[in-house]
């Protein structure tokens, strides 16, 4: 969700953007600058989507621990 509002510019004024783009950073945070890219929105897409990516396989990897 962070990725749809940095990338379509939602107004960061709103308590709610503003909340979901502060735990986006903070999840995103050891990925940050993996890759360092020229245009911010290209960099933030990339570099959130790999957080998103990882996140996604550690969580799968959990679920299939635990329904052992």
């Amino acid at each position: 969700m962070g990725i749809l509002l940095i990338v379509l510019e939602a107004n960061r004024d709103n308590a709610i953007v503003d909340a979901l783009v502060n735990a986006g950073e903070f999840l995103v945070e050891p990925f940050d600058n993996v890759f360092d890219l020229k245009k911010r929105k290209v960099e933030v897409a990339v570099n959130w989507g790999l957080a998103a990516l990882v996140y996604s396989i550690i969580g799968a990897l959990i679920v299939r621990l635990l329904r052992r």
